[in-house]
C-alpha cells in the first residue's frame, strides 16, 4: 500500500479514535463522578453512611471492573444495537467504552475524595454546611487535581480500549491495525498506527500532567492563604488577651480594697 493510499485511511481512523475516546470520556465523567461520590459518602464515616448501599454499589463496580474489555464489548453488542440501532462503528463502540470505563473512574474518584482533609469537612459542618455544600465547596475543589490525574489515566485506558474495539468492528486505529497491518501483512501501516497511538497517549499524558501541576499549585496557594489567615487571627487575638489580663487585675484591685474596708 502506497503512502497516498494510507493517508485517507489513517486520517479517518484517527478521527474515529478521537471520536470514540472523546465521547466515551464525557459519558465516563457523567456516570463515574456521581458514582464515586456515592461510594465515598455512603462508606464508614461518610456523610451519608449506609453500608448496604455502599456494599451493593461497590460489588457492582468490582464486577464490572473484573470483566476484560474485549469480552465486555462482545457481550454488549445486543445492548449497543438496542440503544443506537447498530452494533458496529465508532458510535456503537462508545457505548461499551463508557460502560467499561465508568466503574474504573468511579474508584479513582472515591480514592481522590479520601485524600481531602477531614478537618475542612468538620469546619464546614460546624458552620452549618450541608451535604451539597460540602461536596461542591470542599470535596470537589480540594480533590480537583487528583480527579484530573485520575481522568488522565482513564482517558489513556480508553485509548487502549478503543484499539481493542477495532477487533469487533469498532473502527479507529485498532481496526486499521488488525484489518490491514495483521490480516494483509501491511507491516508499515501497522508500525504507523502504533506510532500514532503512542503520540496520542503521550499528548494526553503531558496535557494531564500540566493541568494537575497547575491545579495543585493553585490548591496549595489557597490552603496556604487559609492557614495564614488563621495564624494571623490567632496572633492578633493573643496580644489582646494578654493585655486584658493586667487591665482586669488593675480594675479588680480597688474593688478588693473597698471590700476589705
Amino acid at each position: 500500500m502506497t503512502w497516498n493510499e494510507m493517508q485517507p485511511l489513517l486520517r479517518d481512523a484517527c478521527l474515529d479514535t478521537l471520536f470514540m475516546v472523546w465521547w466515551s470520556a464525557v459519558w465516563t465523567v457523567v456516570g463515574g463522578l456521581p458514582l464515586g461520590i456515592l461510594l465515598y459518602l455512603t462508606d464508614r464515616g461518610g456523610l451519608l453512611r449506609n453500608l448496604v448501599v455502599n456494599k451493593v454499589v461497590g460489588a457492582v463496580v468490582n464486577i464490572a471492573r473484573s470483566v476484560p474489555f474485549i469480552i465486555l464489548i462482545v457481550w454488549l453488542i445486543p445492548f449497543s444495537r438496542m440503544v443506537i440501532g447498530t452494533s458496529i462503528g465508532p458510535s456503537a463502540a462508545v457505548v461499551a467504552l463508557a460502560i467499561g470505563a465508568i466503574p474504573f473512574f468511579a474508584r479513582l474518584v472515591e480514592t481522590s475524595l479520601r485524600e481531602v482533609d477531614g478537618g475542612l469537612i468538620e469546619a464546614v459542618q460546624s458552620m452549618g454546611g450541608g451535604t451539597w455544600t460540602i461536596i461542591f465547596k470542599v470535596l470537589l475543589p480540594q480533590a480537583l487535581a487528583s480527579l484530573v490525574a485520575g481522568l488522565t489515566t482513564t482517558v489513556i485506558a480508553l485509548i487502549g480500549y478503543s484499539a481493542m474495539a477495532g477487533a469487533v468492528g469498532g473502527g479507529g486505529l485498532g481496526q486499521v491495525a488488525i484489518n490491514y497491518g495483521y490480516q494483509r501483512q501491511e507491516h508499515g501501516l501497522m508500525n504507523i498506527t502504533i506510532v500514532l497511538l503512542i503520540v496520542l497517549v503521550t499528548v494526553v499524558q503531558l496535557a494531564g500532567d500540566l493541568a494537575v501541576r497547575r491545579l495543585a499549585r493553585r490548591t496549595g496557594r489557597q490552603a496556604a492563604s487559609a492557614g495564614l489567615r488563621r495564624l494571623w487571627t490567632r496572633t492578633a487575638q493573643a496580644p489582646k488577651a494578654t493585655a486584658d489580663v493586667p487591665a482586669q487585675r488593675a480594675a479588680d484591685e480597688p474593688k478588693a480594697a473597698v471590700d476589705a474596708h
